[in-house]
């Protein structure tokens, strides 16, 4: 699909979800309702056609963009993907260290690699569709502002095995850490609000992790944030739990 269809697919999305109709943009822009259709069937709009739905919309035409931008970005690799990163620990450590905007002289700078050997990890991070290697090596990133690891994927069994516990072995005291564990009882409603609002951050902070990345190197420093919820009862509260209620918890768990 070349970017101009891709952009009026865009379009068309922004359309409905502004529940603006091929009729009503008809009458906005005074042309037949098949025009419209056959207009966005064939994905074919002059300049000056684009200007007018854009504007009919209130849409501009830096939003549709940034829009149609986002949309082509990566929100999760495929597990083979995934498989193949882990595989490596030199490809892995160059994938996230492109993820946080390390450029390639940095990831020589701190990491025991060659020159030749990561630009040779950044190529095929680039076949793999990760991020494309621009003139002078430039790095530019193909992942969204929601990206993820897959739930329960080769990455995060690795984290899981090899980082979790490293992670919370600390006091979590210093200037710029945290821990607070909060156990609750919720309603099924309240618990959606949580976990919507947990999503949201999760968004602001790679959202910031891009703003900052224009900063110096050295006014960055390395930052990881661990968003979690879940049903839960701790192992040593199940243990003196009635086992009658514990069937009675999971049944109810599994119909929601």
């Amino acid at each position: 699909m070349t970017k101009a269809a891709a952009l009026i697919d865009v379009l068309k999305r922004e359309l409905k979800s502004r529940h603006i109709t091929y009729h009503e943009l008809a009458q906005k822009i005074e042309v037949s309702e098949s025009s419209i259709k056959r207009m966005f069937a064939s994905k074919n709009l002059s300049l000056h056609r684009l200007d007018q739905i854009l504007d009919a919309a209130q849409i501009s035409l830096h939003e549709l963009t940034a829009r149609s931008h986002e949309e082509s970005l990566i929100d999760e690799l495929t597990y083979e993907q995934e498989e193949e990163l882990i595989s490596d620990p030199k490809k892995f450590i160059v994938a996230v260290s492109a993820m946080n905007y390390l450029s390639l002289q940095q990831i020589v700078d701190i990491y025991a690699m060659s020159e030749a050997e990561v630009i040779a990890y950044l190529v095929r991070l680039d076949h793999l569709g990760i991020l494309e290697l621009m003139p002078n090596n430039r790095i530019k990133l193909l992942l969204s502002r929601i990206f993820r690891w897959i739930p329960n994927g080769p990455i995060q069994k690795f984290h899981r095995r090899e980082s979790f516990a490293d992670y919370l072995n600390a006091n979590f005291d210093g200037k710029h850490d945290m821990m607070q564990f909060v156990s609750v009882m919720l309603s099924k409603q309240s618990s959606a609000i949580f976990l919507t609002r947990l999503r949201q951050l999760a968004r602001d902070i790679s959202d910031q992790h891009r703003l900052d990345a224009t900063l110096p190197f050295e006014e960055r420093h390395r930052m990881s944030f661990m968003l979690s919820a879940r049903p839960w009862i701790p192992n040593y509260f199940q243990a003196l739990v009635r086992p009658d209620y514990i069937q009675k918890y999971y049944a109810r768990k599994n119909k929601k």
